[in-house]
């Protein structure tokens, strides 16, 4: 080991990322590079062991299934026509084709719980309406980042499944616990979206009028609402009922979004092999993230930063009150480098006796570690979301935009945190009034 070493990590990484080397990439060499000092010549055995564990990982299989529904959905033109049934009803507001892109946002994190897939279908969705009616290309980078952060903190979150198996709280009450404070952060960004709309009218101009009868857009909302909720019944009851892992929930998800487009008379050949291709392109995208954060947390591990950790957790743990912020803290500055697998199981197993010795509920630190690993998400400069965004951005929209973008969106998502850490009950009472009917 060399000593320090791991504290360098982090410059080293920062310091590729701004030179424009792609976040996954970076996080691979910076890991060979540092892991070399380590292992010397077994560096390479070690590297691929790290990657055939995380590509054979059970909790990651739904990935693929998750992002292949999306695709399947956006390719039938049914998660299109939802976004026109969003933006038939919104669309007459300021900032109305941003709104619903949030309110999009949030059925599909809904229906499919993994954070890059959300961000990458619904920027693909609704970033060109946006530019087209000249909204500012800020305004339209932070409301797709925003909309994509909320797989995290809407069930069903694959980052609360994961947690709630490491920290051994019941999956049921931690998908419960976030959905309050899910509703209050997709409201936030939609009053932002709102107010900023209507003291500057030319960041999000309303739609022009849609002269259909009201008999015809009730029928079309319909149409577009009631499949969408059909599909997300079926993911979220699966696994709130018990009937199905998360996994066993994506497939389920990924085979309805196939019923529904062949009930839509969509299903053919070229739309499964164009789903699956974007399937592969996506997957492969968010999984080069997932094995550099993983390579890069486990060269972190051996080269100290796991006594980092312990250290500055054991500091914490000798000052009650200040644990649970250090505790975020620490999470907080993980998130802007290591993706939320690695965050969370090399987090918890450290964080969970000092938290069990200093009498902290589980389950609403878990909630209130959820809602700071979506609030990393979005914090420039190192925003995993802006490097997600980036994949299918236009043109004209640089880096910078990005960033100034999501300053708005975080200064809401910081709120949330508040409000989950002032009042635990946010995280705690829902999962309690179920409790009381199972």
């Amino acid at each position: 080991m060399i000593e320090g070493a791991a504290i360098w990590m982090f410059p080293a990484l920062f310091a590729l990322v701004f030179a424009g080397v792609p976040v996954g990439f970076a996080l691979i060499v910076v890991a060979a590079i540092f892991g070399y000092g380590f292992f010397g010549e077994a560096l390479g055995r070690q590297m691929f062991g790290r990657l055939v564990e995380v590509s054979s990982g059970f909790a990651f299989a739904a990935v693929p299934a998750f992002v292949f529904m999306g695709a399947v959905l956006e390719k039938s033109g049914i998660a299109e026509r939802l976004f026109d049934a969003m933006r038939l009803w919104l669309g007459r507001l300021p900032g109305g084709l941003a709104l619903a892109a949030i309110a999009m946002a949030a059925i599909f994190a809904a229906a499919t719980g993994i954070i890059g897939a959300v961000e990458v279908v619904i920027g693909l969705m609704a970033i060109p309406p946006m530019m087209a009616a000249r909204y500012d290309k800020r305004l339209v980078a932070g409301t797709i980042c925003a909309g994509g952060s909320l797989g995290t903190i809407v069930p069903p979150s694959v980052t609360a499944v994961i947690y709630g198996l490491v920290a051994q709280v019941p999956i049921s009450d931690l998908l419960a616990g976030i959905l309050i404070p899910g509703a209050l952060t997709v409201g936030l960004f939609m009053g932002y979206i709102l107010l900023r709309c209507a003291f500057d009218p030319t960041a999000g101009p309303p739609a022009p009028p849609d002269e259909r009868p009201l008999a015809e857009k009730l029928a079309l909302t319909a149409r577009a609402l009631l499949p969408a909720a059909a599909l997300i019944a079926c993911v979220l009851g699966a696994i709130f009922a018990g009937i199905a892992s998360p996994t066993e929930a994506a497939a389920t998800g990924a085979a309805g979004a196939l019923a529904l487009a062949g009930l839509h008379g969509r299903l053919d050949a070229a739309l499964v092999r164009d789903a699956a291709r974007r399937t592969a392109l996506v997957t492969a995208m968010i999984m080069t993230i997932v094995f550099g954060g993983t390579l890069f947390s486990s060269v972190f591990h051996v080269q100290g930063g796991g006594e980092l950790v312990r250290g500055w957790a054991a500091f914490a743990a000798a000052r009650p009150e200040i644990l649970v912020p250090v505790l975020l803290g620490i999470v907080f500055a993980m998130g802007f480098v290591l993706d939320w697998a690695t965050i969370v199981l090399l987090c918890v197993p450290v964080f969970a006796p000092l938290l069990q010795s200093a009498g902290v509920d589980p389950l609403w630190f878990g909630v209130a570690m959820l809602v700071c690993i979506q609030t990393s998400y979005l914090t420039p400069p190192m925003a995993p979301a802006i490097f997600y965004l980036q994949s299918v951005a236009p043109p004209g929209m640089t880096y910078l935009d990005i960033c100034r973008g999501v300053v708005p969106f975080l200064i809401c998502q910081l709120l949330v945190l508040a409000a989950v850490l002032a009042f635990p009950w946010t995280a705690t009472w829902l999962p309690g009034a179920m409790g009381d009917f199972r």
